[in-house]
C-alpha cells in the first residue's frame, strides 16, 4: 500500500468570489466603469458643394459616401468595430482617422468624406501603469487603409484604390478590458473603456498571440508580457518607389523590380520582417523585437505558444513547416519537422519542404494569390501550437489534423509524435488556435483559405468557419483510431445564417455572474472566439438593433456550457467589436487571433500553474485545514497499464475521513510530465490518470484533488482534500509501439 505523505498545515486563505458590483466607479480588478448603453450615433453625408468645401447635412439616406461619426459629448470608447477599404460602385469608401477624399471614377467628380475614428486612445507607448490585467484579452486585426495626403486631391483618371495604402497610425493588436460586460448576455455589442493599442507602424500586421508568466529579474510579478508575431493572414501587400512625383510608392499586383512589402505590412520601419515576434511590456507597454525567424521569406508565422515549465516558446512557421522552440531571451534554440519526423508516426510518407519561397520581385508572385506566396505544402503546414500536459499539441494543414510531441525534461522535443484526430468538420478548413481548458476539452477554431483582394475587402472566405471542442473517450474506445470521440460539438458563432463565422482565434476566459461581471473563481467557464460580421441577419435585424451595432467584426463571449443546439441563434453571447467601425458588413477575415491572461485565483480542488507556483488550497469554514489530523484520503493500491495514450495509473482511494467524495482532479508537479484524468468517473471503480512524457522507471510527482463533484457543480470555491502523490512508474514504454510504426 501506498501511502499518502501528511499534508502541510496552510492559513485560511483571504480568497473569496469577488464581488463585482458598481462601487464607486471601480470595478474589482481596479478598473473604472463605463456605461454600458450605446451612445446614440447621428449618420452624416458629405456633399460637394460649389467652391468644393465640404458641407453636413443629417439625413437618412447617404448620397456619396458614407462616415460614422460621434457626438462631441459621447466618451471615446465607442463600440469597437472594424474597417475597410474598396471600391463600391462609381466612389471609393475609405475610414481612418484623418481627411479623406472620395474620387467617382467615372465622372472625375471629386467628393470630400470625413472619416472619423472611434477609438481616441493613444498608441502604444511607455506608461506608469500596467496594459495587463487578470482577464485581460488581447486581439489583433486589419489596421484599416489610408490615402496619404488625400486632402491635396487625385489627378482625373486616377483610381483611388492604387492610391490606398495600409494605415500605419492605426492599431492592429488592441488589449481589452472586459472585466465588466454590463448585464446578462443578449446578443449584445459590449461597450468597453478604450483599450491598449498597438500600431501596424510599430508591429506590421499580426495574428498568432501569446503570454508569458511575468517573472521579471527572477521574481513572479503577476503582469505578464505579451508577444504577436507577423503574418500574412492580413494580405501581403507591395509597392515599388514613386514614380509620378506624387509622394506616395506605387503600389503593385504582381511582383515587380524594386518592389518591398508596404509599410504597415510588417514593421520594417522597426527592423521587423515576416518571421519577427514582437514584445509588449505588459507592465509599460513598450515595444521591442523579441525574436526573428530570418529565413521566413514572407507567409510569416502561423501561431505562438509558451510553455511556462520550461520557460521558452514554440511558433509555426508557414514558409518551411517548422516548429522552432525559442528561449525566454528569444534566441532560437532547435526545431521539430513535422513533415519528416511526424507523419512516419501515423504510416504517412515523410513530406520534406519543397524549397518555395516568396519573392516579391519576380513576376510569378501575384499579392491575390496566395499560391504564389511560398507557403510550406499542405500536408507538412503547421497552424496553430499549444502546450499543454507536458506536450505540444499542434494543427496540420487544411483538411485539419492534430498532432502532438512530447516536452522532455530538459524543455526539448522528445521525439514522439502523435496524431491525435483527424477534425471532423462541413468544410476542410485550417484550425488556425487551440485552447485548453481544465475540465478537459479541447477547443479548436477554424479560419477559412487564405485570400487577398486587391481592395482590401476580404483576407479569408467567411460564412462556414467552425469552433468546435473535442474531449477523450473514457474508457477509451478500441474500435476508433482516434483516443478523442468521434464527433465533436460546436458553438453557435455569429447571427449569419449557419452561425459559422469563425475567423480563427479561439481561448478560454473566467466566468461572468449573472451581471456580466468577471468573476475571477471561476477559470475556464467563458468562450471567446473571433468572428466576422458577427450581428449581421436581416431577419433578426429589429432584434439585434437594440443591442448596437449590426456590422461587427471582432470577439463572441459564450459560457462555455452553450454548445448547439443552445444558444442558437447566440443571444446567449456578448460581443465585442475589434475597432470601433460599423459600416462595413462585407469584408472578411478582418480580425485575427485573441488571447486572454488568465491565471487561475481558481475554485479550491484544481491545481493550475500560476506565477510564483501553486497558490494554497482553500479550506471553507465546514471544512477545517488539516493540523494534526490525519489525511483525508489514503491511496491503498496502484496498477499501471499500457493504453494507446501511454502509462495510466489506477487508484484504489481510501476515504478513511468520511470525507466523501466521487471525483479527482490531478495536475503533475513533475517538470516536463504530462497528468490528465477522465472527465468522470464510474462509481465502485478505481480513479484513472494518465501520465505521458516521463522516463520510464521515473518518479512522478501527481498533485490530487479529491471532491464530491455535487459541490464543484454548485459553482464557487468547494471542499477538496489535496495530497500530493509520488508514483513511481514501472519500467515499461507504453509508447514504443507506436514509436516503432
Amino acid at each position: 500500500m501506498i501511502r499518502t505523505p501528511e499534508i502541510p498545515r496552510v492559513q485560511e486563505t483571504t480568497c473569496a468570489r469577488h464581488n463585482h458590483r458598481l462601487r464607486d466607479g471601480i470595478d474589482a480588478l481596479g478598473f473604472r466603469l463605463v456605461p454600458l448603453t450605446p451612445p446614440r450615433r447621428r449618420r452624416i453625408v458629405a456633399r460637394t458643394k460649389a467652391d468644393n468645401s465640404a458641407g453636413e447635412e443629417r439625413a437618412a439616406t447617404p448620397r456619396l459616401a458614407l462616415v460614422g461619426a460621434v457626438e462631441a459629448d459621447v466618451p471615446s470608447s465607442g463600440f469597437g468595430g472594424s474597417s475597410m477599404s474598396g471600391v463600391r460602385g462609381s466612389f471609393l469608401r475609405s475610414r481612418g482617422g484623418r481627411l479623406r477624399r472620395a474620387i467617382a471614377t467615372s465622372s472625375g467628380i471629386l467628393a470630400l468624406a470625413l472619416s472619423a475614428g472611434l477609438w481616441l486612445g493613444g498608441v502604444a507607448k511607455a506608461q506608469e501603469t500596467q496594459i495587463i490585467y487578470p482577464g485581460s484579452m488581447a486581439v489583433t486585426g486589419f489596421p484599416g487603409t489610408t490615402i496619404p495626403d488625400f486632402d491635396q486631391g487625385l489627378p482625373p483618371g486616377v483610381d483611388p484604390i492604387d492610391e490606398t495604402f495600409i494605415d500605419t497610425s492605426r492599431a492592429s493588436l488592441r488589449v481589452f478590458n472586459v472585466s465588466n460586460l454590463g448585464g446578462p448576455a443578449s446578443g449584445q455589442l459590449v461597450n468597453t473603456p478604450p483599450p491598449f493599442e498597438v500600431t501596424a507602424g510599430q508591429i506590421g500586421e499580426v495574428f498568432g498571440l501569446a503570454y508569458d508568466d511575468g517573472m521579471r529579474d527572477g521574481v513572479p510579478s503577476g503582469v505578464p508580457n505579451l508577444y504577436a508575431a507577423a503574418t500574412s493572414l492580413h494580405g501581403i501587400e507591395i509597392v515599388t518607389p514613386d514614380t509620378d512625383n506624387d509622394g506616395r510608392p506605387e503600389r503593385q499586383r504582381r511582383g515587380a523590380a524594386g518592389a518591398v512589402f508596404m509599410d504597415g505590412q510588417f514593421g520594417t520601419e522597426n527592423g521587423g520582417g515576416p518571421g519577427t515576434i514582437w514584445k509588449i511590456d505588459g507592465i509599460t507597454g513598450a515595444v521591442s523585437k523579441f525574436a526573428d525567424i530570418d529565413t521566413n521569406s514572407g507567409p510569416g508565422i502561423g501561431n505562438l505558444a509558451f510553455d511556462a515549465t520550461h520557460r521558452e516558446f514554440f511558433a509555426s512557421d508557414l514558409d518551411t513547416g517548422l516548429i522552432h522552440r525559442i528561449d525566454i531571451e528569444g534566441h532560437l534554440i532547435d526545431s521539430f519537422d513535422h513533415g519528416v519526423a511526424g507523419r512516419p508516426a501515423h504510416g504517412l510518407e515523410p513530406v520534406a519542404d519543397d524549397g518555395a519561397a516568396m519573392d516579391i520581385q519576380a513576376a510569378a508572385f501575384d499579392s491575390e494569390a496566395p499560391e504564389t506566396w511560398g507557403y510550406t505544402q499542405d500536408a507538412r503546414r503547421v497552424w496553430a501550437v499549444a502546450y499543454h500536459g507536458g506536450r505540444l499539441y499542434y494543427s496540420v494543414g487544411e483538411k485539419a489534423e492534430i498532432w502532438s510531441v512530447g516536452i522532455a525534461s530538459d524543455g526539448s522535443f522528445a521525439g514522439d509524435p502523435r496524431w491525435e484526430l483527424t477534425v471532423k468538420a462541413d468544410q476542410d478548413y485550417a484550425v488556425t488556435d487551440i485552447a485548453f481548458d481544465n475540465k478537459g476539452f479541447v477547443y479548436l477554431a477554424q479560419r477559412g483559405p487564405v485570400e487577398n483582394r486587391y481592395d482590401y475587402s476580404r483576407f479569408a472566405s467567411s460564412g462556414k468557419g467552425e469552433l468546435i471542442r473535442y474531449w477523450r473517450e473514457d474508457p477509451d474506445d478500441p474500435a476508433t483510431e482516434s483516443g478523442w470521440v468521434k464527433v465533436p460539438e460546436e458553438y453557435a458563432i455569429g447571427f449569419p445564417q449557419g452561425n459559422r463565422q469563425s475567423a480563427g482565434g479561439v481561448d478560454l476566459q473566467y466566468g461572468y455572474d449573472a451581471e456580466g461581471n468577471l468573476d475571477t473563481s471561476v477559470c475556464t467557464d467563458t468562450v471567446v472566439n473571433t468572428g466576422d460580421k458577427l450581428r449581421d441577419n436581416p431577419e433578426l435585424a429589429e432584434r439585434l438593433a437594440a443591442g448596437g451595432p449590426l456590422a461587427v467584426h471582432g470577439v463572441q463571449l459564450t459560457p462555455s456550457a452553450l454548445v448547439k443546439p443552445a444558444n442558437v441563434p447566440p443571444f446567449g453571447s456578448w460581443f465585442v467589436d475589434f475597432d470601433g467601425y460599423f459600416e462595413d458588413p462585407d469584408v472578411q477575415g478582418h480580425v485575427g487571433d485573441v488571447r486572454v491572461w488568465r491565471p487561475c485565483e481558481g475554485r479550491a480542488g484544481y491545481y493550475e500553474e500560476i506565477p510564483g507556483g501553486y497558490l494554497p488550497p482553500f479550506y471553507p469554514p465546514d471544512f477545517p485545514p488539516p493540523g494534526n489530523l490525519p489525511p483525508c484520503v489514503d491511496v491503498e493500491d496502484v496498477h499501471y497499464y499500457c493504453t494507446p495514450r501511454g502509462l495510466r495509473a489506477e487508484l484504489t482511494l481510501h476515504d478513511h475521513a468520511g470525507f466523501g467524495g466521487d471525483s479527482i482532479k490531478a495536475q503533475s508537479r513533475t517538470s516536463g510530465v504530462g497528468v490528465t484524468t477522465p472527465m468522470s468517473h464510474v462509481p465502485g471503480k478505481p480513479y484513472t490518470v494518465d501520465i505521458t512524457g516521463h522516463n520510464p522507471g521515473d518518479t512522478v510527482n501527481v498533485g490530487l484533488c479529491f471532491y464530491r463533484k455535487s459541490d464543484q457543480d454548485k459553482g464557487g470555491y468547494y471542499p477538496c482534500c489535496k495530497m500530493t502523490l509520488p508514483l513511481r512508474t514501472p519500467a515499461v514504454d507504453c509508447e514504443a509501439p507506436r514509436r516503432e510504426r
